[in-house]
């Protein structure tokens, strides 16, 4: 069960339309940072594909700049 953690940078003024793409995809959980412009994003997947799979839909968001991830843990 693969867990990660990552900072979303959105486009220019478009993060709330990141917090919408990214909250409709599964294994997404989505936490809006108060004081900037960036967005807190966890997945939990069942295993490592669903995983890869999952990352490279997100990066094709076109509200989404980049994503750097802070955290991961695999089993």
């Amino acid at each position: 069960m693969p867990i990660f953690s990552f900072i979303a940078y959105p486009e220019n003024s478009m993060k709330d339309q990141l917090i919408k793409d990214l909250s409709l995809i599964q294994y997404c959980e989505v936490k809006p940072s108060d004081n900037r412009d960036v967005v807190i994003l966890l997945t939990d997947t069942p295993d490592e594909e669903i995983s890869k799979n999952l990352i490279t839909q997100i990066k094709e968001l076109s509200s989404l700049q980049s994503l750097s991830m802070t955290f991961g843990h695999t089993d």
